[in-house]
């Protein structure tokens, strides 16, 4: 199979299924696109975290980053048409990482200024980058361009929070104090 088709020089792409083409600069193509930026970013948290965390009883978080990246392409498969949807004990694990993170580490009080150590520069970045995919699929969603499965939007909801939970653990494992906005 070659790298490149020439199917797509139009402006158009294909989705599982599905014969008809649609627009690049459609909805759906626009949620595609950043799903799979924010699964290429996790990529990098993932090579950047290979570390274990005793808060997480021994659970890497490059191994966390990985079943994310697993976790999209099923939501990617699903916009694209394909008959695979994010299963609710998918959104129970996410909050019980999340939960056990929260255990050990200060209640939030305010918001905190990105960065501190690298890793959690790097998580805070992928935080915003989830966000952005999470409107993107509440679009499609919307518009009706797509039936989007019961818990899809609940993941990617969690996923915002889970990795900001991780950027967190990530300095308070470095002993990095989270500096709080100014506004002045």
């Amino acid at each position: 199979m070659a790298l490149y088709t020439k199917k797509g020089d139009s402006g158009t792409t294909g989705t599982f299924g599905c014969d008809q083409r649609i627009s690049k600069s459609s909805a759906i193509a626009e949620a595609l696109g950043t799903l799979d930026e924010i699964n290429s970013f996790l990529g990098i948290c993932k090579i950047k975290s290979d570390v274990t965390s005793y808060m997480l009883q021994v659970t890497r978080v490059s191994d966390i980053a990985n079943g994310v990246q697993q976790n999209l392409f099923i939501i990617q498969a699903e916009l694209a048409g394909a008959d695979k949807t994010i299963a609710k004990d998918k959104v129970e694990e996410v909050e019980k990482i999340i939960d056990g993170i929260e255990k050990e580490l200060p209640p939030i009080k305010t918001f905190f200024v990105s960065g501190g150590t690298e890793l959690a520069a790097t998580f805070d970045f992928a935080r915003t980058l989830a966000r952005r995919a999470e409107r993107r699929v509440v679009e499609v969603s919307e518009n009706g361009d797509r039936k989007v499965g019961e818990h899809t939007l609940a993941y990617l909801n969690r996923l915002s929070s889970l990795l900001y939970a991780l950027a967190r653990l990530s300095n308070h494992e470095a002993g990095i104090t989270e500096e709080k906005p100014e506004y002045k």
